[in-house]
């Protein structure tokens, strides 16, 4: 079995991710089924090529350096944007002026939306939500079934997908990235942030907002569907102040968990109808998808979305 699955359907590309595997072996896998696709001439050019699904920053190279001279132009796929209900494309690479650099290019595909379930990772700052969002991805990957986890990070702290697996191989080199890539949380970011998650119409998408209850984080939150709250020991007390704030906004609150950074185990209290218990050791760098609550947190979400688990 690959660790990256590649499929071409009519003109669009279809990409996802498979077992799990480090990203150099994501990489290698991806260009054995590459050069399959070209030697069989099954990719054989065209005017354009568009590409749909998950791919890391290495993979995305990749494919752009192995097909971008077969076609005029390629295009990936962006769910924040265009019109809802259908799939749009970002032009990304063009050797033609049919086809502009950046240019938006919307199909009569659908895309649904009715079901498009929208989970916040929220609570009090330095609790791990980071680190929870990278297990949760992963753990939801390993899943038979269940959609991929789109993840958008709604806070401008630096921290996004890539820190993960950075930190695991150098973390002070991540810190440092970090801090130089960390902006300002202002209402013009919060505006942007609010319109990638209402228009996110993957089935499943997850929003990893800033630590504070903030009007900025109204204005995101308020497009959510769904909601996980993890607190640390020291903020446990302002766990009460987030509920309020999630059902202020109608949205629905699925798991309430206490970060146990110290902890060197997890604990699972109760599964229905809230999930509740804490998660440990939540360090930047490790891969945290194999812990239990992880794990019993990415069956719910998957769940959620009719996944039979």
């Amino acid at each position: 079995m690959t660790t990256y699955h590649i499929n071409l359907e009519g003109d669009v590309l279809k990409v996802r991710f498979g077992k799990p595997g480090n990203g150099d072996q994501v990489v290698r896998d991806a260009a054995v089924r590459l050069d399959e696709m070209v030697v069989s001439g099954e990719l054989s050019g065209g005017k354009l090529l568009k590409i749909d699904g998950p791919a890391s920053v290495a993979v995305s190279y990749l494919i752009a350096h192995k097909i971008s001279q077969l076609y005029g132009a390629i295009a990936i796929f962006d769910p924040k944007i265009g019109k809802q209900g259908y799939k749009t494309y970002i032009v990304a690479a063009t050797h033609t002026p049919a086809y502009k650099l950046g240019e938006l290019v919307e199909t009569d595909e659908p895309q649904k939306i009715k079901s498009a379930i929208k989970v916040v990772l929220c609570g009090p700052p330095q609790s791990g939500k980071s680190c929870l969002r990278e297990g949760l991805k992963q753990a939801i990957s390993n899943i038979k079934g269940a959609p991929y986890p789109y993840v958008i990070t709604a806070c401008p702290d630096g921290e996004g997908a890539w820190f993960s697996d950075a930190a695991r191989r150098d973390l002070d080199l991540a810190k440092r990235l970090k801090d130089e890539y960390k902006a300002k949380f202002t209402p013009e970011f919060a505006q942007k942030a609010a319109g990638w998650v209402r228009s996110a119409n993957t089935p499943l998408n997850i929003i990893d907002v800033g630590g504070q209850i903030t009007e900025e984080n109204r204005l995101i939150m308020r497009e959510a569907t769904h909601a996980v709250i993890l607190a640390g020991d020291r903020a446990k007390e302002e766990v009460p102040r987030w509920e309020e704030f999630c059902r202020d906004l109608n949205i629905h609150i699925i798991a309430n968990l206490d970060s146990d950074f110290y902890g060197t185990e997890d604990h699972i209290v109760t599964r229905s109808p809230l999930l509740t218990g804490s998660v440990h050791s939540l360090k930047r760098g490790e891969d945290v998808s194999s812990r239990p609550m992880v794990q019993a947190l990415a069956r719910v979400l998957a769940g959620l979305c009719g996944s039979s688990l």
